[in-house]
């Protein structure tokens, strides 16, 4: 028998003692197979970036045919729901009671106007307590009044805005469905959680139970050791892959443009620079809680906020994005946005691609010079 025969027959035997190991311990099942579920549901049904229902007081100083038909656009629009008020004063208290998010207010020349072909003013409040939230409804709110100007130039009706037409497409999400870009981010999320929380705490776990000592006088070397402690996660981590896209696709509707070996590809990448990041920590600490208290600092935050999952980094100040370009999540986060949306934009894959690999080699490089000098020690 040859020494790869051997290394052969060591790595089986190490595989199997894992994947006992794990069978045994129900909470590494769950994390990976339960946990992608409960996230989805939160984020799927919980999460949403759209505005909708948003209550509005529309005050009617012209009570004209115009004015009404305005505010009518309000009512029959899914995002907001309109109160008619007849005083601006009454409007403003309800704004200051937080039971509305805007005013809308008619002027009372707004008939004479229209009739003239004079600009016609729209007075527009909004509540900017949440900015975010007031920039939305705000936009919304152009964009009825908008609609309703283009529709009257349509029909042939002067207006000081109908000599200009503006023709609105949304691209790759047609909907405007926040669910669509959300779930395929959230893969990254749930591949983060296996791959860096589980495997953070492999080798803590030996150290704490003292099976590490009897590892330690087999003849197991370290790379052995390593895939060993890998491969058995990585097939979790695939498995919580292939059921957040199943249930994306099934449950919300998610569509999946691009190519499924692309994204198995990229997926394996994004998975192994995981994986050797929680093995890294693994290595470095040999008490559990702490393991899983750093994992959650180096892993989980990271991706959840510097990987464009929630924010758009590109808004943030220059520091935070030059840390969030060593987050691998912010190219898998990318990458996925892409393929489920887009499909193949080799343009952005190629550079995901890249990285997420470079990432990979230097992790799981990292991981293992940590483990053995920990070995060796």
């Amino acid at each position: 028998m040859n020494a790869f025969q051997r290394s052969i027959m060591r790595l089986r035997g190490f595989l199997r003692k894992e994947a006992l190991q794990i069978c045994r311990d129900p909470s590494s099942i769950a994390l990976a197979l339960v946990m992608p579920v409960v996230l989805l549901f939160l984020f799927g049904f919980g999460v949403s970036l759209d505005v909708k229902d948003v209550p509005i007081a529309i005050v009617l100083d012209d009570r004209g045919p115009e004015a009404r038909d305005l505010a009518e656009r309000f009512t029959l629009s899914n995002y907001f729901e309109p109160v008619l008020v007849d005083r601006f004063d009454e409007a403003r208290q309800l704004l200051d009671r937080r039971e509305v998010d805007a005013i809308v207010q008619v002027q009372s020349d707004f008939s004479d106007r229209l009739a003239h072909g004079a600009a016609v003013p729209v007075q527009i409040i909004v509540n900017g307590t949440d900015s975010n939230l007031a920039q939305l409804v705000k936009g919304y709110t152009l964009g009825v009044v908008g609609l309703w100007s283009q529709q009257r130039a349509a029909r042939g009706l002067s207006t000081s805005s109908s000599a200009v037409t503006i023709q609105q497409r949304v691209w790759f999400n047609d909907a405007v469905n926040s669910t669509h870009f959300l779930v395929p981010g959230l893969v990254a999320l749930v591949m983060t959680l296996i791959g860096v929380l589980l495997t953070a705490l492999v080798i803590a776990r030996e150290w704490e139970r003292g099976t590490m000592e009897a590892i330690l006088a087999t003849p197991l070397r370290v790379g052995e050791i390593m895939v060993g402690k890998l491969l058995p996660y990585f097939v979790l981590g695939m498995m919580g892959l292939g059921l957040s896209v199943g249930l994306g696709r099934v449950m919300f509707g998610v569509p999946f443009r691009g190519s499924p070996g692309v994204y198995l590809l990229l997926s394996t990448l994004f998975l192994l620079a995981s994986l050797g990041l929680g093995l890294f920590v693994s290595a470095a600490a040999r008490v559990q809680f702490v393991a899983a208290q750093v994992s959650i600092i180096v892993g989980f935050l990271p991706a959840f906020f510097l990987s464009g999952l929630l924010f758009d980094l590109e808004s943030t100040p220059w520091p935070i994005q030059a840390v969030s370009h060593l987050i691998p999540a912010r190219y898998f986060v990318s990458a996925s946005h892409t393929i489920f949306l887009a499909g193949d934009v080799w343009s952005v894959l190629q550079w995901d691609a890249l990285f997420l690999g470079l990432m990979a080699v230097v992790l799981i490089a990292l991981a293992r010079s940590r483990l053995g000098q920990r070995l060796e020690g």
